[in-house]
């Protein structure tokens, strides 16, 4: 770990939670970038869960809502 990275996580000890949070979530990200593997938390897995659900049901989501959901994701 390089100097830079060791005095920012010193600083981070004294942020809000929420930013500590926040920058958890981008380290999760970045790791699963890297290593190709995403872990879902608990309340993506019950986001998932209800989108299957809606699925089933017929509920279909535009193309275009596709679309602007994966560019946000940084897929597209």
């Amino acid at each position: 770990m390089t100097q830079t990275a060791k005095e920012l996580l010193d600083r981070v000890r004294a942020w809000p939670q929420e930013d500590v949070d926040e920058l958890a979530e981008r380290a999760r990200e970045i790791e699963a970038r890297r290593i190709g593997v995403c872990e879902v938390t608990p309340e993506e897995e019950e986001a998932i869960r209800q989108g299957l659900a809606e699925l089933e049901r017929g509920e279909w989501t535009s193309e275009e809502a596709m679309r602007e959901f994966w560019v946000r994701c940084g897929v597209l």
